[in-house]
């Protein structure tokens, strides 16, 4: 058994003994402080004696032992969950839920399960107690004890047995006495229940046939035998003392519950009993007294000596003294019937005060019920968050006031952690053959006169198999009694190093050390000390994990797998020993051991990175760093190298070295970071980059990319530095700063530089920042001038910089436009500030607008006018006169800044001017006369200059775009559109205006324009010249147009296809017909006369494209003719398309072919409308065929013939396709009908009475087609008969009751009085009848497959909803009951049979 290193192993002699390892009190939570501060301990190592052990084991010893034989019985490691803290508040508890009970089978798995990858390690530990178990056993054999029934744990174990004994055994499992004899046990039958009290002076004994004795467990005597407690003949379910020693509470198994009073009056021992629950008002099988530790036995709560009953429907809590009260009651919803009612008490400190709470459970769901007492002397019960569970229980176990032990009806235990609900293992406990109290429940021994509902909750129970005692708790087998216990934290932790899991073991050790881990034992005084023990054990197991992590490297193979080992490895080191700060340990010791190898070096290295770059990790060792930076040069990771330096504190390093190695490898953000950091040397850096970059932008050269990070870099730094910032990364110190800043000023504003040659330009370092980057340069000044305060030196500076940029760059003309124009923004933006002291002479602003709008020069013209205008809006503007201002942009054609000057001036009209001049902004002129003209905020005076400057531009607008002119017109010009068309000479842009402005496809509102119609018909005549092809769509779209006058159009222009869509649309169907004929005889007579080869294809479309037109033209109006009119328009289409036909000649046989097809397609379309006798009669009819010639329409007539075969065919088979399914069905439902019944049995299946038995009156006899047989009246009394129509209609009971899904399959009956066979007649209505819809079921499934019947009733029902009488019977939802939707379905046609030729 493994001991707790801090409590000591065991007492010698003892192979485990069952109070070895109370858990030490400790809590980690604030709310428990209260509750315990003023006791140290609940139970100490005297009571227990429990050894001190001088020296804790240290950790290798720990992984060295072996294993002894009792490991095998301790489970390790089920799957674990999350418990928090300890303390040792628990006591005898009996209960849990259910579900399947303890048939073994299922119970042969291996002893130990696996571990599982959580959090918190192996919580708990089952022992054999094998002391006791042993003597169980030999008590069975030597003295016919019998099987053991019953255990209670306190300072003593108590044992009951089958042949009712009573063993008493000690701490150290010996066994002390053994009471009562088989004799008694023969009389009074299996020991049901035991008891012991507070101070294990007394024992109770429950019997199965239902007395109780009483023993003195000092002496071993028995004082009293009570025989007249409850009623005879129910068995002892619980008997438990309650805080009072002359107190107990029984329970039996007719669901009763008494209370026993021991008095001794005169030397005479005697028992009173009072009846606190009658089995009669609902059955108890679960009773749990609340019972306080001494050191809580002043709590107010305990002067009522509560108890909680558990009944099959409800929980009750009584108050027993000072007089009896129920405080509260507590029904439960619907259970599974087998579930086991489970109780169980505990204190708990919940919202800083210590108070009871009950648990309740039967099934899966846990009940937490809290019961505080208030100032009035009133008990409340408060119910809190309740435990779903995804298993039955059968026990309930606290084992303290933050974890609880359940128990499933599968054999598996669950620890949990209340106030998370997190499962923090599992573990199976099948090898200990829990003992089931399931005879007493059944009251065997008393002939069984038990309620069902009791017996089947006595299936699982096990109330007396599980006691609980000091934060243990014993499970009592056939053979055997086990204890478990919490593991104490040190041997959760060691408990994983034995199975090599350190990362694991590390990882719950932290736990312990942030006090997030559960359920835990053993760590006891303030967070600081528990903090520093854990720190200790965790240093020894860094330690041993370096030492293994270099002996089991592997030593032959692939690199990479050597690599994979300490990359798994060495950063769990790292990390755990930054989190405990021990920088000293990480650098010394371990960084010792992990230099012997060079991959695990470099990894260890590497680790550190990110604990750098988060500023985490201070002091490393001067050697570590030097390690480092070699490191990452050497793997050529220079970024990281950067990125670590910079994040370093580089005093103790060489830094000339690491100057070199950064210059070397191009890493400029860590130069400049040594030498500011390093040597306090803000200077060379900038020295050190100008250099690299200035001979090449003076030279006029392009950078290269490396020399533009260069400068980029530089002008980041500068910026940092007039800031006060350090560079990358940080602040510079604040004594530094001005030292800094007037540093860098000074360098910067330079006239030479150090190493200059003598015709080097003045203020070299300004003039090359101004070439690298202007804008961002001025930007970092800008910045700084912000920063600036106003004292005098800082001004003096501003000016100073100012008139050395004005020197640099107006005297030079190396400078684009772009650059000169960002510093005069620059300066105008300083101007304009406030409180500006800058001076700067104007007429170098007069100087720099010649030079933007020097008209000779026309390269670079929207990169200056940009620049101006950037000038003009940073302020620049009070700086110019504006009038000349005007004039020259205008003269420069800058547009953008003639509109900035306008808008100040509020003269909106000359703006669209501005717009319209602009090549690049010329579409954006529409949006803004919108917008001026539509949105509030502008005066009606200018609105109405800008209107009237609008309509002088109309024109030029239209030119721009005629689309989005319109939109303009029609939304702020709708009156004045007939004088802008009247006004518009341009014919071709006259029309794309009406266009834009009439076709609804455009997109313009037509509801915003009324024009005459007159216009309209303008648009139409300008449209047929420019875009004839377009007409007919147009037409079909335009809402407004007059037919008369739009017809005229058209036929002007001769355009056929419009004019015959405009007739047709006016109702002259003939007319437009004869207008298509007209085209299509034209089109046709061009085909015969033309021989040439070339035109005919494109002919020959054009024909076919006529021709389907007038095909669609007569199939639409034939609906609304009468024959003699249809016959007008198909008779002469027929006749145009023939005609061709009949002339003869050499050109014939080149088209005739594709001829006859279209003529073919007229015939096919004719033959809806006209029948076919009047179409041969025509045929006939005309001279070239009347003279005999029918070979040239032989084809024609064939094919009508045979279509009107097959539809004669289809029509024939459906025919007889209906009769048969008809004929069919009728004969079965006959045959059904008459068909005789056969009953199954000779009784009635309700009352289960022979028929011929009763013969009363009234009572008829019914059979079912299904074979079950009734009385009438049992039926009526089930409710199965209903009368419709004056007739009693029956269902039979049981198909219908088993028939759950309320399907509408119910076997209606067939009604037989008496022995009469006179059926039931069939009512003559339309809908079917209960036995009709039956018969017509069991033909359905007679059939299998689905009628064909059904198919045409389902396709029908597709195409109209109406009602098809009897077929549409509907079974449950119709939209699932489709017959296509029906896996079986297979469709049963045959195809229609073939014409033959």
């Amino acid at each position: 058994m493994e001991a707790a290193p801090e409590q000591g192993g065991c007492p010698a002699g003892a192979e485990a003994e069952p109070c070895a390892e109370p858990p030490a009190h400790r809590l980690s939570v604030a709310e428990l402080d209260r509750e315990l501060d003023s006791r140290s301990e609940l139970i100490d190592d005297k009571e227990f004696d429990i050894p001190q052990v001088d020296t804790p084991p240290t950790l290798e010893s720990i992984l060295n032992e072996t294993d002894d034989e009792e490991e095998s019985f301790i489970l390790e490691d089920p799957f674990l969950l999350n418990v928090d803290n300890t303390d040792t508040h628990s006591y005898d508890t009996s209960s849990v839920a259910s579900s399947d009970s303890g048939d073994r089978t299922h119970l042969k798995r291996k002893k130990k399960l696996p571990d599982s990858l959580s959090l918190h390690g192996s919580v708990i530990r089952l022992s054999l107690l094998k002391g006791i178990s042993a003597q169980i056993v030999s008590a069975a054999d030597k003295v016919d004890a019998g099987l053991p029934t019953a255990i209670a744990a306190s300072n003593l174990i108590a044992v009951g047995t089958s042949h009712g004994l009573a063993l008493i055994f000690d701490q150290n499992q010996a066994l002390r006495l053994c009471l009562g004899s088989t004799a008694v046990g023969a009389q009074y039958g299996a020991i049901s229940a035991l008891s012991i009290n507070n101070d294990c002076s007394r024992l109770l004994c429950g019997f199965a046939k239902g007395q109780i004795t009483m023993w003195d467990l000092a002496s071993g005597k028995l004082l009293r035998s009570i025989t007249d407690a409850h009623p005879p003949g129910t068995a002892i379910l619980h008997i438990k003392f309650t805080d009072d020693p002359t107190l107990a509470i029984c329970n039996d198994s007719g669901g009763s519950v008494f209370e026993l009073s021991f008095k001794r009056v005169m030397g005479v021992r005697t028992c009173e009993s009072r009846c606190l629950f009658s089995g009669s008002k609902g059955e108890v099988c679960c009773i749990e007294p609340l019972h306080a530790k001494v050191e809580l036995r002043d709590h107010p709560i305990t002067q009522y000596s509560l108890l909680a009953m558990a009944s099959l429907t409800k929980i009750l809590v009584i108050g027993l003294k000072p007089s009896l009260k129920v405080w509260m009651t507590f029904p439960y919803g619907r259970m599974d019937p087998s579930s086991v009612p489970l109780l169980a008490w505990h204190f708990v400190a919940v919202q800083n005060s210590v108070n009871p709470m009950l648990a309740f459970c039967r099934g899966d769901v846990v009940h937490f019920l809290l019961v505080k007492r208030d100032d009035s002397g009133a008990i409340h019960v408060t119910k809190q968050r309740q435990l779903h569970l995804h298993y039955d229980l059968i026990n309930f176990t606290w084992i303290n006031s933050r974890t609880a032990v359940l128990l499933d009806s599968v054999e598996k235990l669950h620890v949990i952690d209340r106030q998370t609900q997190e499962e923090l293992e599992t573990i199976e406990i099948s090898e200990v053959q829990l003992v089931y109290n399931s005879s007493h429940f059944k009251s065997l021994a008393t002939g069984g006169n038990v309620s069902e509902a009791l017996a089947l909750v006595g299936e699982k129970a096990c109330y007396q198999s599980i006691s609980s005692c000091g934060g243990q708790i014993f499970y009592l087998g056939t053979k055997s009694v086990h204890v478990m216990t919490l593991r104490s934290w040190r041997e959760r932790v060691d408990h994983l190093l034995k199975q090599e899991r350190l990362t694991d073991a590390l990882a719950l050790a932290w736990s312990f050390y942030e006090g997030k881990a559960k359920a835990v034992v053993g760590l006891s005084g303030d967070t600081s000390k528990r903090k520093a023990v854990i720190a200790d054990r965790m240093v020894e197991i860094l330690l041993h994990y370096a030492d293994r992590t270099l002996k089991k490297c592997p030593d032959q193979g692939k690199i990479q797998v050597m690599e994979q080992h300490f990359q798994d490895m060495v950063p769990v080191i790292v990390d755990y020993s930054l989190l405990l700060q021990r920088t000293d340990l990480l650098f010394n010791q371990i960084y010792d051991k992990m230099s012997e190898n060079s991959v695990a070096k470099g990894i260890f290295l590497e680790c550190l990175e990110p604990y750098i770059l988060s500023d985490k990790l201070v002091g490393i060792t001067a050697q570590v760093m030097k390690d480092l930076l070699l490191h990452f040069q050497d793997k050529n990771r220079l970024e990281n190298l950067e990125a670590c330096i910079v994040h370093m504190d580089i005093t103790s390093l060489d830094i000339q070295q690491v100057v070199l190695l950064c210059w070397e490898n191009h890493l400029y953000d860590a130069m400049i970071y040594v030498y500011n950091s390093g040597m306090n040397d803000f200077i060379s850096p900038m020295e050190k980059l100008f250099k690299v970059i200035a001979p090449p932008l003076n030279a006029g050269k392009s950078l290269t990319d490396e020399q533009v990070v260069m400068g980029n870099k530089l002008l980041v730094y500068i910026s940092c530095c007039l800031a006060g910032r350090a560079y990358p990364l940080g602040d510079i110190p604040e004594d530094l700063v001005p030292l800094v800043k007037n540093q860098v000023f000074e360098f910067l504003i330079r006239l030479h530089s150090t190493e200059g040659s003598v015709d080097e330009e003045v203020y070299p370092y300004v003039r090359t920042l101004l070439h690298f980057d202007t804008r961002e340069f001025l930007n970092v000044l800008a910045l700084t001038f912000e920063d600036f305060k106003n004292d005098k030196q800082a001004v003096e500076y501003q000016q100073r910089i100012v008139d050395i940029l004005l020197k640099v760059m107006v005297e030079n003309s190396d400078f684009t436009p772009s650059q000169v124009g960002c510093l005069f923004t620059f300066l105008a933006r300083q101007l304009a500030k406030p409180n500006n002291t800058l001076f700067v002479n104007r007429t170098l602003f007069d100087q720099v607008l010649e030079f933007l709008c020097s008209p000779d020069d026309d390269s670079r013209h929207s990169e200056r006018q940009q620049v101006l205008l950037e000038l003009l809006q940073a302020g620049g503007i009070v700086q110019f006169e504006e009038s000349r201002l005007i004039q020259m942009a205008e003269k420069a054609e800058f547009y953008q800044i003639c509109e900035f000057m306008y808008e100040r001036e509020l003269r909106y009209d000359k703006i669209i001017g501005c717009y319209l001049r602009d090549p690049v902004r010329k579409e954006e002129v529409f949006n803004y006369i919108h917008n001026i003209l539509s949105m509030p905020g502008y005066s009606a005076e200018e609105k109405q200059l800008v209107w009237q400057k609008a309509l002088e531009h109309v024109e030029e607008l239209l030119l721009l775009s005629p689309c989005k002119a319109a939109d303009l017109v029609a939304i702020h010009f709708s009156e004045q559109i007939e004088s802008i068309i009247t006004n518009l000479q341009d014919q071709f842009l006259l029309f794309q205006f009406l266009r834009s402005l009439l076709d609804p496809r455009e997109g313009i509102n037509q509801d915003l324009i009324h024009l005459p119609p007159c216009i309209t018909e303008q648009f139409i005549e300008l449209l047929c010249q420019y875009s004839p092809d377009q007409v007919l769509e147009t037409l079909k779209v335009l809402e407004y147009c007059r037919l008369e006058e739009t017809i005229q159009i058209t036929q002007k222009h001769q355009l056929h296809e419009a004019s015959s869509y405009l007739l047709e649309k006016k109702g002259d169907i003939h007319g437009a017909f004869l207008v298509m004929l007209e085209r299509l005889q034209s089109k046709l007579l061009m085909l015969t006369q033309d021989d040439e080869n070339s035109a005919e294809l494109p002919l020959l479309e054009n024909i076919e494209d006529t021709l389907m037109k007038t095909i669609a033209l007569c199939r639409r109006n034939s609906h609304n003719l009468d024959q003699q009119q249809r016959e007008a328009l198909w008779f002469p289409l027929l006749e145009a398309m023939m005609s061709p036909q009949k002339l003869s000649g050499s050109s014939q046989c080149r088209y005739s072919k594709s001829l006859k097809s279209l003529t073919m397609q007229v015939l096919n379309n004719m033959a809806a409308f006209i029948a076919l006798p009047s179409i041969l009669q025509r045929i006939l009819q005309d001279p070239v065929y009347g003279k005999g010639k029918l070979g040239e329409i032989q084809g024609l007539v064939l094919g009508m013939l045979d279509t009107f075969n097959y539809e004669q065919t289809l029509l024939e088979t459906t025919t007889n396709l209906l009769n048969h399914d008809l004929h069919w069905s009728l004969c079965n439902l006959r045959a059904s009908v008459t068909r005789g019944l056969t009953p199954k049995q000779d009784y009635c299946c309700i009352c289960l009475q022979q028929y011929k038995r009763r013969q009363e009156t009234a009572d008829e006899i019914i059979v079912f087609s299904c074979g079950h047989l009734y009385h009438s009246l049992c039926l009526l009394s089930k409710e199965c008969g209903t009368v419709t129509k004056g007739m009693m209609r029956w269902m039979c009971y049981k198909c219908n009751s088993s028939n759950k899904g309320g399907k509408l399959s119910e076997n209606f009956s067939e009604l037989k009085k008496g022995s009469g066979a006179s059926l039931a007649q069939t009512s003559s209505e339309s809908l079917l009848d209960p036995q009709q819809i039956q018969a017509f079921d069991q033909l359905c499934r007679l059939n299998r497959g689905t009628s064909r019947l059904a198919l045409l009733t389902e396709l029908s029902r597709g195409h109209g909803s109406e009602k098809h009488g009897l077929l549409s019977v509907s079974h449950g939802d119709p939209a699932t009951s489709s017959v296509f939707q029906n896996e079986n379905f297979q469709l049963h046609l045959a195809p229609p049979p073939l014409a033959e030729d």
